[in-house]
């Protein structure tokens, strides 16, 4: 029975290659060493995932973000031209009035 590292392609894409590398040093070595370290290399790798997968949440939220601002940007934009284009007609109709 191995002890070694169980890396799939998938595994070996999400890590960085130092990990994928120190991962196979550490497949070379000798059992009882192997044993001692593979739990916290265990721990690391899990880690380097779950900070993987929080920066790409990050990233998408960020993205999502800016977005909604440049929709929120052209709303005001437009908010604004219709206000002014209101007040100016109601000035027409004030002075046409005063005629």
């Amino acid at each position: 029975m191995s002890t070694a590292p169980r890396m799939n392609k998938t595994t070996t894409e999400e890590l960085p290659a130092d990990l994928v590398e120190l991962a196979g040093l550490i497949a070379a070595l000798p059992v009882e060493h192997r044993r001692t370290i593979e739990p916290v290399f265990n721990r690391v790798t899990e880690s380097t995932k779950r900070r993987r997968r929080i920066l790409n949440l990050v990233q998408d939220a960020l993205a999502q973000l800016r977005l909604d601002m440049k929709y929120l940007v052209f709303d005001l934009e437009a908010t604004r031209r219709e206000r002014d284009d209101a007040r100016h007609e109601l000035e027409e109709g004030t002075s046409r009035g005063d005629e």
